[in-house]
């Protein structure tokens, strides 16, 4: 990272510590706004919380998580939890969580509390201002007690290990609530001090790269090939019907799971990819045989983090691997002294991901016990029976924390 990334990083760290400093004296304000009255002076204040977020997360920005809301099916009692702190006039939000009631639990009929995903959302963590962490679990659990939601909390698709998990923990053990992780998950993540082709020698064996420059000299016989890459907006609206149209193709299409498939994950990726590009958090990658698109890359940054998105590729050309070769070029995001890292949002054990990024990701689901004897006796017998199908058929969850 050069001089000036070194400089934005500690003034952050600095801003984040004046701000914690004078949160003693502070007056918050917690509540479940309906996600059908977001206006523009919350969506101000959500872009200021997502630049200061102890951990970033994309799918929970204005600009993405707006779209979904519009655009994508959601229980009608959903919420958007909003912790505000500050006095009167002059309040900054310090968290954020979309959450709302579910009468299933997998397989389950239990009612509860849980954090809103849908099928294009990757993550789950809650959007919180650095340093605030254990006061937004705080006071969305007292939140939880005192409000007519039923069961427990569910926190799905969050971090292990980063802030927000550590600090879950040490305030439920504080509080002495039940806080269990009851699903891991590793994906791959780009991460290394390394310039991208001394990651690519450290990572992918040498039989492999020889393979990749075969393919790549061949694909480049067929005819003019041009790679490209865009962080604006210029020709955005065809660039998304290529992609659209190149993904349905293929057998996301065939097996209707392709954006274009309906047309609520059409226009929810169409105005999420416009919102990304008017907050300036947009790239775009391809990879064209005579300018027709053999593989497309949708990558959101929000640093110090970076997402990985939505590949498309044309089928047709599988043998040469246009896919695992645009990645090779996504690998310059390690010269970007910006962004320290990059989350797959691949599923575990992606085969083309997992070859080429030896970090890895854990991602969990979390349970979390609310006031009241009937709340307890919901979660305490939900996770005795879930323990003992655990130990019926031989799972174990992997905690990353507590390896030593």
């Amino acid at each position: 990272m050069d001089l000036s990334g070194l400089q934005r990083l500690e003034g952050r760290d600095i801003r984040a510590n004046r701000f914690r400093e004078g949160l003693s004296a502070s007056e918050f304000t917690a509540q479940f706004h309906p996600v059908t009255q977001i206006d523009a002076d919350l969506v101000d204040a959500w872009s200021d919380l997502a630049r200061q977020a102890s951990e970033p997360n994309i799918f929970y920005e204005h600009w993405c998580l707006r779209p979904a809301l519009a655009r994508l099916d959601h229980h009608p009692d959903l919420r958007l939890f909003l912790l505000w702190g500050g006095e009167p006039g002059d309040s900054q939000l310090l968290g954020l969580l979309p959450l709302g009631p579910a009468s299933r639990f997998g397989r389950w009929p239990v009612p509860h509390v849980q954090n809103w995903m849908h099928h294009n959302s990757f993550l789950g963590t809650p959007l919180v201002r650095k340093g605030c962490e254990q006061l937004f679990w705080k006071e969305l659990l007292i939140a939880l007690d005192s409000s007519d939601w039923p069961g427990f909390l569910h926190i799905n698709g969050m971090t292990i290990g980063g802030p927000l998990d550590q600090a879950m923990r040490i305030m439920c053990s504080d509080h002495k609530r039940r806080c269990d992780l009851v699903h891991s998950e590793a994906r791959a993540l780009l991460q290394s001090d390394l310039h991208a082709e001394a990651y690519l020698q450290a990572t992918v064996r040498g039989k492999k790269r020889k393979e990749l420059r075969r393919q790549a000299k061949r694909l480049d016989e067929l005819g003019d090939i041009q790679f490209g890459h865009q962080t604006d907006a210029a020709n955005l609206d065809p660039w998304i019907d290529e992609f659209l149209q190149l993904e349905r193709r293929g057998w996301k299409g065939f097996g209707g799971s392709a954006l274009a498939s309906s047309d609520q994950t059409r226009e929810f990726f169409r105005e999420t990819l416009l919102g990304a590009a008017q907050s300036g958090q947009l790239e775009r990658l391809d990879i064209r045989l005579e300018g027709m698109p053999l593989v497309m890359l949708v990558n959101f940054h929000s640093a110090p983090g970076s997402f990985s998105f939505k590949t498309a590729f044309d089928e047709a050309f599988a043998r040469f691997s246009p896919g695992v070769l645009l990645q090779l070029e996504n690998l310059k995001l390690l010269e970007n002294p910006a962004i320290a890292w990059m989350d797959s949002c691949a599923a575990e054990n992606h085969s083309m991901i997992d070859s080429l990024w030896s970090g890895r990701r854990h991602i969990g689901r979390f349970s979390i016990e609310l006031q009241g004897v009937s709340r307890r006796a919901v979660f305490r017998g939900l996770r005795l029976g879930e323990d003992l199908m655990g130990k019926i058929r031989g799972r174990t969850i992997f905690d990353p924390t507590e390896v030593q």
